[in-house]
């Protein structure tokens, strides 16, 4: 197999559910014929490397180290999974002080072992203010830190395709913005069903008012039903879409959905958050989103809701004051 770069592509957490998945998915893909594993847990770490090794991917070179500097040196492309898990009963806020000093930590690794990273993508929870926190420390451009914020819009995709009874590839458009998390906006003006637009079927028998609150609820909930099923968070699925994200970022296929980016336009400043965009090899670029006045609320809020996380580690003393992001990272004035 030729692999799409041979440049050096690193996974943070590798020893875990989704850094495993991670490492096996893009090696399945065919994305890179380096790929470093890494986690500070050796015996699991060696584990997953010995798993990856038997898999037989004989056109990659995998190495695997609990040295972080070892890990980050001379990588192009990052993707960390390095957190917490989200535990039964907890929210994606209630990982956010443990996960906040992981991330500060991350960026400043970052920063002195691979300044010259081309893209980072962040994906342990709550990823809006974790990615925010990596931006921040790391030094990178906005351009070179994205997180995982398509769970969300493959869950809508999922829930309207199971409620309709059709496959998923005919629901088109599912998207969420905002926050990745419970104040998530779930838009309903982007979708088409089966060639229908989604706001004409809102509202009739095929799908009354009360169902699609309900929906919206699902998909709002979605880990936390993985949770209750499975007795631990998801990692298939961010796994693969996370890779995928790598995949745009190293000049494969285009991303399908919204991923988290660090926002400063105005409207939303000074935030991380899921928006329309475009991942490629000069890195993730957004525009600004427009939907009904309910939805553009909705999102208003989710802005809200993260402004007040990014306050609260501000207030813990993980990040500085807005005014004084600068002097850590001159690319965020």
């Amino acid at each position: 197999m030729k692999a799409l770069t041979d440049e050096k592509l690193t996974i943070v957490g590798a020893a875990g559910m989704i850094g495993s998945n991670m490492a096996q998915t893009a090696l399945m893909m065919g994305l890179t014929s380096n790929i470093c594993l890494y986690d500070p847990f050796a015996p699991a770490l060696e584990g997953v490397a010995e798993e990856m090794f038997q898999s037989g991917f004989e056109y990659a070179n995998i190495t695997y180290t609990s040295d972080i500097s070892e890990a980050l040196r001379g990588a192009k492309y990052v993707v960390s999974s390095g957190g917490a898990a989200r535990k039964a009963g907890m929210t994606r806020e209630d990982l956010l002080k443990g996960n906040a000093e992981i991330a500060a930590q991350f960026g400043k690794d970052l920063r002195a072992y691979c300044p010259d990273v081309k893209h980072v993508v962040v994906i342990f929870n709550p990823a809006d203010i974790t990615g925010l926190i990596t931006l921040l420390y790391s030094g990178l451009k906005p351009s070179q830190v994205s997180t995982l914020a398509a769970l969300d819009s493959t869950r809508l995709q999922t829930a309207l395709a199971q409620h309709f009874g059709i496959r998923q590839n005919l629901v088109k458009g599912c998207r969420t913005y905002g926050g990745h998390g419970e104040q998530m906006a779930v838009f309903a003006s982007t979708a088409t069903v089966d060639g229908k637009p989604l706001l004409d079927l809102i509202g009739t028998p095929e799908l009354t008012d009360e169902q699609w609150e309900d929906l919206k609820v699902k998909v709002i909930q979605g880990g936390k039903r993985i949770i209750e099923l499975r007795g631990r968070s998801s990692f298939q699925s961010p796994s693969y879409l996370s890779i995928e994200m790598i995949r745009a970022a190293m000049g494969g296929e285009a991303f399908r959905w919204p991923a988290g980016t660090y926002v400063h336009s105005g409207k939303f400043d000074h935030i991380m958050m899921a928006m329309e965009t475009e991942i490629t090899k000069d890195g993730i670029f957004y525009k600004e989103v427009e939907g009904t006045p309910k939805e553009n609320a909705e999102l208003a809020e989710s802005y809200v809701h993260l402004s007040k996380l990014r306050d609260e580690v501000i207030s813990m003393g993980i990040i500085p004051e807005i005014h004084l992001w600068h002097t850590l990272n001159p690319h965020m004035k």
